[in-house]
């Protein structure tokens, strides 16, 4: 029985249809060496390739059905990368050598809890559609007082942007002061559904939480962790979906006693905090890093910014160059020389000398300093009441300072150094 090629490659895993759709359209896809085409239908026994890679034949091995369920925290994105560099949910998801994970309804930055991976596509799909018809249950904190007769309107019918929208039951379980909790329970996946129901009554979501996809809850699995269902969940699962039930399992159906359970819920937000610990390290790593660009006001680092005018003096100088003279200088055509170090070695003076300048007309002490070191006074030979002379005087003018003269200077070099004694 042949299938559509599209529905192949989302079933195996490569992605959703939606998205092997493009991937066909875009000449990506091969089959048996020939190009593919939207509609185009596969026996399974050709050979199927994607940007060059085999991705099927008829010896390959089965596909099986695994299914993950992760606790998202909020602040993940729900895509593979991120261009803003913010963390994913499949950062902390095991590798799979056949396939890959595909979410089952993801949810947004600001939302958390349970979020079901696998690695069938006709499973992700046919749970996601609204034909089918599964439920969505959520915890909801809103602000305010609900009434009787907004509950009765929420799950009559709210007119929304994109159409009218409901939920099948909205249930009271407790809160404190303005913040009240419910559990609601969806039948589709629009985006932002939940929260743009209550906004249109005027009410704002605080915390929002999915705790029941179908029939998988979240438990008390930690937040950031994952646990792959085993092989009775995975069934159980398929048949809400109306497929036939999977045969084949990674996963050991063990019955964990209390102490067990707890134990490897403490193994999982170990794992959870040391994942935690190393981003949040990489992240200072790169606020450090940035940091130096900004100081630098090149936007690099400080070897790059040196490389980069290095890099534009010497070109410079190669233009107008016919010869080079003394080691760091080239000569220009009308003779006179150009140090290609010159740019660096002004950002470094300009380093180095910051401050001198009070602002008030006045140098300050270390510019005195420095301009009278630069002179002659003030130095070993120079004037006795000197920065440099009245200091060491100070510092080295007592009687058991042997090894000192008056102004500072060591009369010998030390036995010890030199290994006399």
């Amino acid at each position: 029985m042949s299938e559509k090629l599209h529905k192949v490659l989302a079933t195996i895993g490569i992605g959703s249809r939606r998205t092997m759709e493009e991937y066909i359209s875009a000449g990506r896809v091969s089959v048996d060496g020939k190009i593919a085409k939207l509609g185009d239908r596969v026996e399974g026994t050709e050979v199927i390739r994607v940007d060059g890679q085999v991705i099927h034949t008829a010896t390959s091995p089965k596909n099986v059905c695994r299914v993950l369920m992760y606790n998202k925290p909020e602040g993940q994105m729900c895509t593979r990368s991120d261009p803003e560099g913010r963390p994913t949910v499949f950062d902390r998801l095991p590798v799979v050598n056949n396939g890959r994970w595909l979410y089952i309804g993801r949810l947004d930055i600001n939302t958390s809890g349970l979020l079901l991976f696998t690695t069938d596509g006709e499973l992700a799909n046919r749970l996601m559609h609204p034909s089918h018809a599964v439920e969505r249950v959520y915890a909801v904190r809103v602000f305010g007082n609900v009434t009787k007769e907004q509950i009765l309107q929420l799950q009559t019918g709210v007119e929304l942007e994109d159409g009218m929208a409901h939920f099948d039951s909205v249930t009271f379980v407790g809160g404190e002061g303005m913040n009240q909790w419910y559990h609601v329970v969806l039948k589709e996946g629009r985006k932002r559904e939940v929260r743009r129901l209550w906004e249109t009554l005027g009410f704002k979501v605080s915390r929002l939480k999915r705790i029941r996809y179908a029939n998988v809850e979240l438990d008390k699995l930690p937040l950031g962790g994952w646990r792959e269902l085993n092989l009775a969940e995975v069934n159980a699962l398929r048949s809400v979906a109306g497929m036939k039930p999977e045969t084949e399992t990674f996963v050991e159906d063990k019955e964990l006693s209390v102490r067990e359970q707890y134990v490897k819920n403490r193994q999982v937000r170990r794992a959870v905090r040391n994942f935690n610990n190393r981003e949040q390290n990489n992240a200072r790593g790169r606020a450090s890093f940035s940091r130096k660009n900004d100081r630098l006001g090149l936007g690099l680092d400080r070897d790059d910014a040196f490389e980069n005018k290095m890099f534009e003096a010497i070109n410079e100088a190669d233009k107008n160059s016919r010869g080079r003279g003394r080691s760091g200088d080239f000569k220009r055509r009308d003779g006179s020389s150009v140090n290609r170090f010159a740019p660096f070695n002004d950002e470094k003076k300009s380093r180095r000398d910051k401050g001198r300048d009070t602002g008030t007309g006045e140098k300050s002490f270390s510019g005195r300093f420095r301009d009278e070191e630069r002179s002659g006074k003030g130095s070993r030979s120079g004037d006795r009441d000197s920065f440099r002379g009245a200091g060491r005087r100070e510092a080295f003018g007592k009687k058991s300072d042997r090894g000192f003269d008056r102004k500072g200077d060591r009369k010998f070099a030390s036995k010890r150094r030199n290994g006399e004694r």
